[in-house]
């Protein structure tokens, strides 16, 4: 069985983060999602919706695979130093980790992501990307793959990107599978992204 650290921080996006845990869920017993936090009080999403806490960051730092959802507020977590390096210290130790949105922004500003390509959020793109200067950061994908890291784009693309992780680890079988039951039209290129062009990216 493999654990995956699920961060969650005040204002966290919704779909971002329960998107993408709809396909990873569907993995179980193989895969236990541990909703993480930093502390132990329910955290709010953007909509105010408030989720139970698994374990704190301070409690365990070495799980399989990483998930980092987007939001506003993400950017903001950046602030806090114990999260910036239990987010380094999990990432050298996970197999995967997986980043939405303005999550990614979050992820290349520990500098894990230094000198590997990822993408973001493309509304926001040329906004936040200059505070990761370091990352090869991708204009037009839908999500990106570079080595155990995958990066996707704003909030539904979580959704592909996800599966992309679970054809990866488990097979593309289980990943259309996983799919069909959600009755999910999954995005199998990486680099369709029309909302590149919407933004003026591409």
């Amino acid at each position: 069985m493999k654990t995956l650290a699920a961060l969650v921080f005040p204002g966290f996006e919704t779909l971002d983060y329960f998107g993408p845990m709809e396909m990873l869920g569907s993995l179980a017993p193989d895969v236990q999602i541990i909703t993480v936090a930093v502390g132990h009080e329910p955290v709010p999403s953007v909509h105010d919706q408030r989720i139970v806490i698994d374990k704190t960051i301070s409690e365990k730092n070495d799980y399989d695979l990483l998930f980092i959802p987007g939001g506003d507020s993400a950017l903001e977590e950046a602030k806090n130093e114990d999260l910036m390096q239990w987010i380094r210290e999990v990432s050298a130790n996970a197999e995967r980790v997986m980043a939405v949105c303005t999550g990614t922004v979050l992820l290349g500003m520990t500098g894990v992501l230094d000198g590997r390509k990822a993408t973001t959020n493309k509304l926001d793109f040329t906004k936040t990307v200059p505070l990761a200067p370091n990352v090869d950061w991708v204009k037009e994908a839908r999500w990106v793959e570079d080595g155990k890291f995958f990066t996707s784009s704003g909030v539904s693309a979580g959704m592909d990107m996800s599966l992309a992780v679970i054809a990866d680890l488990f097979g593309m079988a289980v990943a259309d599978k996983i799919a069909i039951g959600c009755e999910y039209e999954w995005h199998k290129d990486s680099s369709r992204d029309p909302f590149a062009k919407l933004a003026g990216l591409a």
